[in-house]
């Protein structure tokens, strides 16, 4: 039976602004042996899927340094230190401009419980319109697009929307949500 390991201890090794990472000490409880592992210690995340009255999402286009590549993904980032709930509705304001009429939690997860300690929070803004005009961090050059609801499903299914995260708050989205 799988047994949590004995944390002996935790040290910052690096700060990098928007997380730390950090090497942790644990005694496996099977052989009772040490191991050091490395650990990615960061603010939640949140995701956001807003959709128009005409059931187009608001997208966005970024460059993204990882993969060197264009990606095509839903606004998203850091939550600072206010809730989730508030941060998804910030991000989508500066990141396109939009805002919304209601918005719904749809689910959270762990982007990668090996090496991270945070969750990605996904909100669905529903009757998103342009209130606003973009305000970008420094380090972001975002195109905003619309994409029929209907796209999204092959989009992902041929590998024009591959970001993980994304294509998981799509799928609590489709879960959730009823057609007519």
């Amino acid at each position: 039976m799988v047994k949590e390991w004995e944390l002996l201890g935790s040290t910052v090794d690096r700060d990098y602004r928007v997380f730390k990472i950090k090497t942790v000490r644990a005694i496996s409880p099977r052989t009772k042996d040490t191991g050091q592992f490395y650990t990615i210690e960061t603010n939640d995340w949140v995701n956001v899927i807003p959709v128009t009255e005409n059931q187009e999402i608001v997208m966005i286009k970024q460059f993204r340094h990882g993969t060197q590549k264009i990606t095509l993904e839903i606004p998203g980032g850091l939550v600072g230190v206010e809730h989730h709930k508030e941060a998804a509705l910030r991000e989508l304001v500066e990141e396109t401009g939009y805002a919304g009429d209601t918005i719904e939690y749809l689910g959270a997860v762990n982007p990668n419980p090996a090496i991270f300690n945070n969750l990605c929070h996904t909100y669905l803004v529903k009757n998103a319109r342009k209130v606003t005009d973009t305000n970008f961090d420094p380090d972001e050059d975002i195109d905003v697009v619309h994409v029929p609801v209907v796209q999204i499903p092959s989009l992902i299914e041929n590998g024009i929307i591959d970001h993980a995260l994304v294509v998981v708050a799509f799928h609590f989205y489709f879960s959730k949500t009823t057609f007519s």
